[in-house]
C-alpha cells in the first residue's frame, strides 16, 4: 500500500487546476456569482500560519460555492504603501519599491503551495501606478463633488522623522519609530467629508445583519451620535477680542454643578492669550507635545492653566466660574471648550481635586445618597436619581428625562439650542512621506489649488529619491515638484503630501472586479460582481478600515464608480481568531530578553533548551509575532507534512472566530489522520470485486453506511454554510471511523464503501483539496473533484427506520429499546411495558407514571 506523498501529490493537482483554469473568474450573467474576499495583506515579509488560517477560511467557502454552481470570484492583492517600506529604506539602504515588491514575490510564493483557489490573474499591489493612478482619478472626481477639502488641522508631528503620525503610531507620547516626543502641530491638510455621512453610516449599521454584533457596536461607538445642548458663556470682561465661549454638552442637566470652564490649548482664545503671555505659551507648547487621540488624553496626567479669566453662568449673571486651559480637551470635538462638573465626571473630578476647584453635586442616589469623595457619581442616564440642584424642581427623575427638560428650558429661554453631534470627525488623509499615493493637485500662484488633468495621470512617484535625511524626500527632489498648471499653463508646484494608506484599502474590493480597466471600475463588471458576499478578516480592522470602506462606497456611488446596490460593499463579515504559539526566551547581555524561533528549541519531558544546551524559558500562548519569533512558517509545514495538514489543523482545533493554539503534536495528529484517510481510500480502490456504479442488492450493513454518508453530506453542508468549520472536520473524523468499520462481504457493502469514500473526497475537498483530488481519482471519479457538483443528501436516506430510546426507571437509565421511527406513542408505551427491564422493575404491578418523549427517552416511575 502506497504512503500518501504530499510533496509529490500537491504540486501535481495545483498544476492540474491551473491548466483547467478552474479558478479564473469571468463575468457570466447566465450564472449566479459569489464574491469571497479576505482582507488583503501588507507585504512586510514572510507570512506565517496565522495568515494561512485566514486565507484557508476564504478558500473553504470559495471551493464550496464553486461546487454549488456559483461563478466564484476569489482574488488576492497586496496593501503595499506605508511607513515600513520607508523605514526599510532608511535602515537598509534599499528603495521602498524594491523592498516591497521583493516581499510580495516571497509571500506569493509562500501562498501558492497552499493550494488556495485564487484567481491570480487579478493580482495587484496598491503601489502599482496602474492602481494608484485610478485612485488619483477618483480623488479628482471626489474633489469636484465636494467630498474633499483642505484646511488647517492639529496633527501629531514627529520632529525627528518630520512626518505626521496617526494616533496609533504615537506610543506613550513618542513617535513609534524615532522615540522622540510627539508635538501637536497645526498643518494644512486634505480631508474627506466622511462626517457628512455620519448619520447615514450609523443608521445603516442596523441593516448589516450578517456582521458580528461586536463589530457593529464598535462602529456605532466610533461614529458616536449624541444629543445635547450648545450654548455660550459670556466672559466677564472681553479678552483678546473674544466676548463669549461656545460649549456643547451631552449633560446640560448638570449645568448647576459647573465648577470651571475648560478650553483646549488649540482653542482660538488660548492661541490669542499665548501670543502675549509666555507662561501660557509654555503650557500650551507642553500640551502639544502629546498625542491627539482621546485615549492618549484620557490616560495622561490631567494638567491645567488658570487664565485668570472668568465667565458668567448663563442662568445667573452674578455667578462666575474660572476659565482654565486644560490638556485633556480636544479642539476637534464639539467646540473645543467644556464646562466641568466634577461631581459627575471622573476626569473633571481629578482635575478639580488637583487644583482645589469646587465640587457641587446636582443629583444624588434616590436612596441612601453618599457625599462625593474620590469617585464621581455617574449612574446610567436611564437610572432615576434625586435632583438637588437644577433650574427646575425635578424631584426624582432619570437623567434622560432631565436632559430633555433642560434642553426645552434653554430653547424656551433663548440661551441654548438642542443639537445632535457626532464623535466621527472628517478623515484627514495627508501624510508627509514618500511611499504613498501622490495627491494629484498643483499649487499655482495664479489659479490657486488646481487638480491635475486626468490625461496626466498617474502622477508617478519619482524613482531617484534619497532617504539620507529625515522628512519627505518629495519636498527635496530637484525636479519632481515642478509642473505646469492645467488651467493657465503657468508654472506650478506639485502637492508633496501623499495619501493615508487607508485610502488605498478603502476601494480595492471594487478594483478586483476589473483590475485592468482604464477607469477606476468597469460598470458592467462591478455591477455583476458586487457586493462582496463574504468578507473575512481580523477584528482589529472593525472600525477604521471597514468604516472608511463604507464611506468610500458611498463616495464612489456619488461619483459614478459604483452602482447604488453597492453602497454597503460587504454583505457578510466574518472576523477570524488568531493562531497562537508559546514563546521561547533566554537572557542576553545586560539581562536583555532574547527571543527564539520554535525550530531553534528542543522540547522534551524535562523542559526546553537550545541545541547548545542553554535552558529556555517557555512563555504563554500568544498571537504569532515576528518580533517574538513565535511564528511557524508554512513552508516548513509543507516540507514536512504538506499543505493539507496545515489547512486541516487550522480548521479543526477551534471555532474559526476563536484563537487556535498551534502545536507540533496537533500538526502531527492532523497528518496521521490524513494518512489514515488515504489508506482507507487505497484499500477500497484496490478491492478485487468489479463493482458497478449501481449499488445493487443492499444489505443492512451497506444501508447503514449509505445512511451515514447522506447524514455526513447534510451535516457538513450545514456546518460550512454556518462557518462551523471545526464541526465539519469533527463530522468527517466520525465519518472516517464509520467507513473504516464497514468491512466484510455483506451484500452491497463494497459498492457502498466506494460511494462513501467518494462522498468523503467531495466533503473534504474544501478543506484538504489535494488529498481529495487524489482520493477522487483513485476511486474513479469523473474529472476533477473541484469541478464536481456538491452532493445533495437523499431525504429518504435521512429517515431512520428505527430509533433507539434509553429507558429510565425512576430517573436512572436501566436499558434501551429499539422502536420504529414512526411508531405512535401508544405503540411505544406497549413495547416499553413488555421489555424485560421494565417488567422486572414492576414485578407484576402497574407503573405510577409512564413518560414518553418521542424520539428521545422513556421514563417509568414505579
Amino acid at each position: 500500500m502506497s504512503r500518501y506523498d504530499a510533496r509529490g501529490v500537491e504540486p501535481k493537482w495545483q498544476q492540474a487546476w491551473e491548466a483547467a483554469g478552474v479558478f479564473r473568474a469571468e463575468r457570466d450573467p447566465a450564472r449566479p456569482k459569489y464574491y469571497v474576499l479576505e482582507m488583503f495583506p501588507y507585504p512586510s515579509g514572510r507570512i506565517h500560519i496565522g495568515h494561512t488560517r485566514n486565507y484557508t477560511m476564504g478558500d473553504v467557502i470559495a471551493r464550496y460555492k464553486l461546487a454549488r454552481g456559483f461563478n466564484v470570484l476569489h482574488p488576492m492583492g497586496f496593501d503595499a504603501f506605508g511607513m515600513p517600506a520607508e523605514n526599510a529604506a532608511m535602515d537598509k539602504g534599499v528603495h521602498p519599491g524594491t523592498w516591497t515588491y521583493g516581499n510580495i514575490a516571497t509571500m506569493r510564493e509562500q501562498m501558492k503551495p497552499m493550494g488556495f483557489s485564487i484567481d491570480w490573474s487579478r493580482e495587484f499591489a496598491t503601489c502599482d501606478p496602474e492602481y494608484y493612478g485610478q485612485q488619483q482619478a477618483m480623488f479628482i472626481d471626489m474633489l469636484e463633488a465636494g467630498l474633499v477639502y483642505r484646511k488647517a488641522a492639529v496633527v501629531n508631528w514627529d520632529p525627528v522623522d518630520m512626518t505626521v503620525l496617526a494616533n496609533e503610531q504615537v506610543i506613550d507620547g513618542c513617535g513609534w519609530r524615532s522615540g522622540a516626543p510627539v508635538e501637536r502641530r497645526e498643518l494644512t491638510q486634505w480631508f474627506f467629508r466622511i462626517s457628512d455621512y455620519a448619520d447615514e453610516l450609523l443608521s445603516a449599521i442596523d441593516g448589516l445583519t450578517a456582521w458580528p454584533e461586536k463589530v457593529r457596536t464598535m462602529q456605532r461607538n466610533w461614529i458616536g451620535k449624541s444629543q445635547g445642548l450648545q450654548f455660550s458663556w459670556a466672559l466677564s470682561a472681553p479678552a483678546a477680542g473674544v466676548e463669549r465661549i461656545e460649549v456643547y454638552t451631552t449633560r446640560p442637566d448638570t449645568i448647576m454643578g459647573a465648577s470651571f470652564l475648560g478650553i483646549s490649548p488649540d482653542h482660538p482664545l488660548a492661541k490669542a492669550l499665548e501670543a502675549d503671555n509666555p507662561e501660557i505659551a509654555a503650557f500650551c507648547a507642553e500640551c502639544r507635545r502629546s498625542g491627539t487621540s482621546e485615549a492618549d488624553l484620557e490616560t495622561a496626567e490631567k494638567k491645567g492653566f488658570d487664565t485668570g479669566l472668568k465667565v458668567r453662568h448663563p442662568l445667573d449673571p452674578n455667578w462666575e466660574i474660572p476659565v482654565w486651559i486644560a490638556n485633556f480637551i480636544l479642539m476637534d470635538y464639539g467646540t473645543g471648550a467644556i464646562f466641568g462638573v466634577p461631581a459627575h465626571d471622573q476626569r473633571d473630578l481629578d482635575f478639580a481635586r488637583k487644583y482645589g476647584l469646587p465640587v457641587t453635586a446636582t443629583f444624588e442616589a434616590a436612596e441612601n445618597p453618599v457625599p462625593i469623595a474620590g469617585t464621581a457619581f455617574t449612574p446610567p442616564k436611564s437610572e432615576p436619581v434625586r435632583w438637588v440642584r437644577h433650574p427646575e424642581d425635578l424631584g426624582v427623575m432619570t437623567g434622560e428625562e432631565a436632559i430633555a427638560r433642560t434642553v426645552a428650558l434653554a430653547e424656551a429661554g433663548g440661551w441654548g439650542e438642542g443639537k445632535v453631534q457626532f464623535r466621527l470627525r472628517d478623515w484627514g488623509i495627508s501624510r508627509q512621506r514618500y511611499w504613498g499615493c501622490p495627491i494629484p493637485v498643483l499649487h499655482c500662484e495664479s489659479c490657486g489649488v488646481v487638480p491635475e488633468a486626468k490625461a496626466n495621470l498617474p502622477v508617478r512617484l519619482p524613482e531617484d529619491v534619497s532617504f539620507d535625511k529625515p522628512g519627505n524626500p518629495l519636498e527635496r527632489h530637484p525636479t519632481w515638484g515642478r509642473a505646469s498648471c492645467p488651467k493657465c499653463g503657468g508654472a506650478a508646484r506639485r502637492e508633496t503630501d501623499t495619501m493615508d494608506t487607508f485610502v488605498d484599502s478603502s476601494w480595492y474590493f471594487a478594483r478586483f472586479t476589473a483590475p485592468r480597466a482604464a477607469t477606476p471600475t468597469s460598470l458592467p463588471d462591478v455591477d455583476y460582481w458586487m457586493n462582496v458576499d463574504q468578507y473575512i478578516g481580523g477584528v482589529e480592522h472593525a472600525i477604521l478600515h471597514l468604516l472608511y470602506s463604507r464611506f468610500f462606497a458611498r463616495a464612489m456611488q456619488k461619483t459614478g464608480h459604483l452602482p447604488e446596490k453597492a453602497i454597503e460593499p460587504f454583505d457578510a463579515l466574518f472576523t477570524q481568531g488568531m493562531v497562537t504559539h508559546e514563546t521561547y526566551a533566554t537572557k542576553g547581555a545586560g539581562g536583555r530578553t532574547v527571543w527564539h524561533a520554535p525550530e531553534e528549541v528542543i522540547r522534551d519531558e524535562t523542559g526546553a533548551r537550545l541545541k547548545d544546551g542553554t535552558a529556555v524559558e517557555i512563555g504563554p500562548q500568544i498571537k504569532m509575532s515576528k518580533s517574538k519569533k513565535n511564528v511557524v512558517d508554512p513552508e516548513d509545514i509543507i516540507e514536512r507534512y504538506g499543505a493539507d495538514t496545515a489547512r486541516w489543523f487550522v480548521m479543526s482545533d477551534s471555532p474559526p472566530e476563536r484563537d487556535v493554539e498551534w502545536t507540533a503534536a496537533g500538526a502531527e495528529a492532523a497528518f496521521k489522520h490524513l494518512q489514515r484517510v488515504w489508506r482507507i481510500a487505497s484499500e477500497i480502490a484496490a478491492e478485487s470485486d468489479a463493482v458497478s456504479e449501481e449499488v445493487g442488492e443492499t444489505g443492512a450493513e451497506a444501508m447503514a453506511l449509505l445512511r451515514a454518508a447522506h447524514r455526513a453530506i447534510r451535516d457538513v453542508t450545514a456546518d460550512i454554510e454556518g462557518f462551523a468549520f471545526n464541526k465539519a472536520v469533527a463530522r468527517l473524523y466520525e465519518f472516517t471511523n464509520v467507513i473504516a468499520k464497514a468491512r466484510g462481504e455483506a451484500p452491497g457493502l463494497t459498492a457502498a464503501r466506494r460511494f462513501a469514500m467518494r462522498t468523503m473526497a467531495q466533503l473534504m475537498a474544501p478543506m484538504v483539496p489535494h488529498l481529495a483530488e487524489e482520493v477522487w481519482a483513485a476511486l474513479g471519479g469523473a474529472g476533477l473533484v473541484v469541478s464536481a457538483p456538491w452532493p445533495d443528501p437523499d431525504p429518504e436516506m435521512l429517515v431512520e427506520a428505527s430509533v433507539t430510546l434509553p429507558i429510565q426507571i425512576n430517573g436512572k437509565r436501566r436499558g434501551e429499546i429499539s422502536v420504529p421511527a414512526d411508531a405512535a406513542r401508544e405503540a411505544v408505551e406497549a413495547l416499553v411495558l413488555a421489555s424485560d427491564v421494565v417488567m422486572k422493575a414492576l414485578n407484576g404491578g402497574a407503573p405510577r407514571k409512564l413518560i414518553v418523549v418521542p424520539g428521545r427517552i422513556v421514563n417509568v416511575v414505579v
